[in-house]
């Protein structure tokens, strides 16, 4: 590669060599080479500020409610995941995306239900088109409540 050409364009001249060693041939390349790059800035954090229990009536008590108000820094998300996995966040047992709109500031309320009381291990996930941002909890669901 040669430096910069004596043009008054500011792009830099390519000169690039190939040996061929079959031939012994040389083939040379001119030419000018340009580029961009556009800076994203991302999803930087993500943050499970709340998590509060829906009390329904018992005739709705199938499953149990939980609301995880969650906030993030950065750029803002377009879809949300959320993965229910066990107290050790080895298996998961459901796993649910949804698109979300945001507009000003990122802070959401996400409603997810629980089919059983127990101990699970939630990780949301905030992302849009170039970026993913993931916070993760334990949660312990007591048959429409939770701590």
């Amino acid at each position: 590669t040669t430096g910069p050409s004596s043009d008054s364009d500011s792009s830099a001249t390519v000169k690039s060599v190939e040996d061929n060693p079959d031939g012994g041939c040389h083939i040379y390349r001119n030419g000018y080479y340009g580029s961009s790059i556009a800076v994203v800035e991302g999803i930087l954090e993500v943050n499970i500020i709340q998590m509060t229990s829906i009390q329904m009536t018992e005739s709705q008590a199938e499953n149990s409610l939980v609301d995880f108000v969650v906030t993030c820094q950065g750029s803002l998300p377009t879809d949300v995941c959320t993965v229910v996995a066990d107290p050790t966040c080895q298996v998961s047992k459901s796993m649910v995306c949804d698109p979300v709109v945001v507009t000003d500031e990122c802070l959401l309320t996400i409603r997810r239900a629980f089919e059983e009381p127990g101990t699970y291990c939630i990780n949301i996930t905030l992302g849009d088109d170039t970026s993913q941002a993931l916070a993760s909890a334990l949660i312990s669901v007591n048959g429409g409540e939770s701590t």
